[in-house]
């Protein structure tokens, strides 16, 4: 089971009673949400409201045949909820979003706020909020408005504020080196760490037999990286091999009318996070990806197979000139978490 810790030498008991109100934008986050309710760490139900237009139909639908006790989804909204009691847990996977930063920064009522894992963003937040200047919570690759960079600043006082009153709790599946964690505590950040307990005990509904299986990456699509050097990336890989392509769910779909014309590449259709769909290979198997959250967490949920998992760099003339260094460095971090 998932550890919660405040301090280095003790665990801080897990809440047993009460409803948590989950706010989710991405099908990681939705994942996240059932494994941190499957530890015990959101009390007795959670209510799941997916942000309206979000593409979680088939994760809602894989995970509502197996969820644990307590796990209700709603419908779909524009904003987030809002805890109807003192007593409930208010749940997000993104400290970024403008609709949650307004709903904290209106003063949500709630013993505690959570915020799940969405991958490095997870990390990014973490080494803001340690900060000890404020630094305004934004994305680093947006172009911010003054008045977002307002909000933004507010949003970093308004979570300093809740971990000195021990309300504030952060559940990741990635590595916090100690130094951090020492941070976290001397602020007041609790913090837990899981390894996709729950999921691990779940049955894998796919199978997949092409030798290779790729990650698609929506580095293109963020004007990250170009074009051209991606698409002879996987022409590359697929020469050497049948190949199954996942898509990323913002990945363009001109993008992958072109990735699905090159010779051996059979595209898969984007349905739930690759955690669910590549955490076990068949033997010769082997997976490629560039930089992304998806790294540090199959590693984790393929054990040994994980010597099978190839990241890859990308390589400096990949990037486009409105790439910073500071963005680049931080998507890179993935290889080494």
């Amino acid at each position: 089971m998932m550890k919660l810790t405040q301090h280095d030498t003790h665990e801080v008991p897990r809440p047993r009673f009460g409803t948590a109100h989950v706010w989710v934008e991405s099908p990681l986050q939705l994942l996240s949400a059932v494994e941190t309710h499957a530890a015990g760490l959101l009390g007795t139900n959670i209510r799941v409201v997916p942000r309206l237009g979000m593409p979680l139909e088939a994760t809602t639908e894989a995970l509502l045949a197996r969820a644990p006790d307590g796990v209700h989804f709603e419908p779909a909204a524009r904003k987030p909820p809002h805890p109807k009691s003192s007593s409930d847990r208010y749940v997000t996977g993104d400290a970024y979003s403008g609709k949650v930063q307004r709903s904290l920064l209106a003063g949500v009522k709630a013993k505690e706020i959570i915020i799940i894992d969405d991958g490095l963003a997870t990390l990014a937040l973490i080494k803001q909020l340690i900060s000890d200047t404020p630094v305004p919570l934004v994305r680093a690759r947006a172009k911010n408005s003054a008045a977002r960079v307002a909000m933004g600043l507010a949003t970093w006082h308004r979570l300093r504020q809740l971990a000195r009153e021990e309300r504030l709790l952060i559940v990741s599946a990635l590595f916090v080196d100690p130094p951090t964690r020492q941070k976290m505590t001397a602020l007041g950040i609790k913090f837990a760490q899981h390894k996709f307990e729950w999921l691990a005990t779940q049955p894998v509904a796919e199978s997949f037999t092409e030798p290779t299986l790729l990650i698609g990456s929506a580095m293109v699509a963020d004007q990250l990286i170009h074009e051209q050097p991606y698409l002879q990336w996987v022409e590359q890989i697929a020469s050497e091999g049948s190949v199954a392509y996942f898509p990323h769910r913002r990945e363009t779909p001109q993008l992958l009318e072109k990735i699905a014309k090159i010779d051996q590449v059979v595209l898969k259709e984007h349905t739930v996070p690759i955690e669910m769909r590549l955490r076990v290979l068949r033997p010769g198997q082997e997976i490629r990806a560039l930089p992304s959250t998806v790294i540090p967490s199959l590693r984790l949920l393929l054990g040994s197979d994980a010597r099978f998992l190839y990241p890859q760099a990308v390589p400096e003339h990949w990037w486009t000139d409105d790439t910073e260094l500071e963005l680049r460095e931080h998507l890179s971090s993935s290889l080494k978490v």
